[in-house]
């Protein structure tokens, strides 16, 4: 049985490929195959016989200002596979964002944002299902760079030996492990049939502090002056449990989660 996953060169994509490929054989499309000839690929792609699609892979940095390249990787690309799933009658899960809320919960707020909001839109316009994710953390995001999540980036900096400083006024954020988001891709496709043409929200359901994160990894740190916080920061993000897919629900919660992801670093 095959599969296709876009993206298993970046965080979520390789967790959900390693999850699947113990039982799936894996296809996958990466951003280095968008080429003049990517659509020809993913034709060729959608020649095998397919269960699902789990399109991950997308321009993840949520400060990138080229629009011809957000909106093609994004976007044009998400809307030939939607197009293909169609005509092939195959399931698609698409990996959306809490981005799509921006800082006033209605709209995006940044080219990001909106690539991943039209992007979700497509999809579950055309029968497929769109999974919003929180902020993710856990194993495999080293790559990510400024993108990756605070408790790496705080225990690269501990290693280095460098200040840790957070912003003040404690900003709270729904932190989710990437075993929880592996968990609700299979959860979205074992379920297809009774989810479909829908988004749902994939988090904890639980708004934590910076200092939260810390404080199970135990790293000590400071306080940036507040003049430093940008314009439009977001303090407070969480998922609604109402907007979760029936019948799933996380399985670790920050301290877990924590506890499970210092053990990787430690013998990474």
């Amino acid at each position: 049985m095959k599969v296709l996953i876009t993206g298993t060169k970046g965080f979520i994509g390789r967790n959900l490929k390693e999850t699947l490929s113990k039982d799936y054989e894996i296809l996958t499309f990466e951003e280095s195959d968008l080429n003049s000839d990517w659509r020809s690929k993913l034709d060729n792609i959608f020649n095998e016989d397919l269960k699902c699609v789990f399109h991950v892979g997308a321009c993840s940095d949520t400060l990138e200002q080229n629009v011809n390249y957000m909106m093609l990787l994004n976007y044009e690309v998400t809307k030939y596979i939607t197009d293909l799933c169609v005509n092939n009658g195959t399931p698609l899960i698409y990996s959306s964002s809490a981005a799509n809320y921006g800082v006033n919960e209605e709209y995006p707020s940044n080219l990001y944002g909106w690539s991943k909001y039209v992007g979700e839109g497509y999809v579950i316009s055309n029968g497929g299902i769109g999974l919003r994710y929180f902020n993710v953390y856990g194993p495999g995001e080293e790559d990510k760079g400024k993108m990756s999540s605070v408790a790496y980036q705080m225990y690269i900096k501990e290693n280095n030996g460098e200040d840790i400083k957070l912003f003040p006024k404690k900003p709270l954020r729904d932190f989710v492990y990437v075993k929880d988001i592996v968990i609700a891709n299979i959860f979205a496709f074992n379920n297809f049939n009774r989810l479909n043409s829908k988004w749902y929200e994939v988090g904890s359901g639980d708004a934590r502090s910076f200092e939260d994160v810390l404080n199970y990894m135990d790293i000590s740190y400071t306080y940036h002056e507040e003049d430093i916080i940008p314009n439009g920061y977001q303090f407070y993000t969480c998922s609604n449990k109402e907007k979760w897919m029936k019948g799933w629900e996380p399985v670790y919660d920050l301290k877990l989660g924590i506890s499970n992801y210092k053990n990787y670093l430690s013998n990474d």
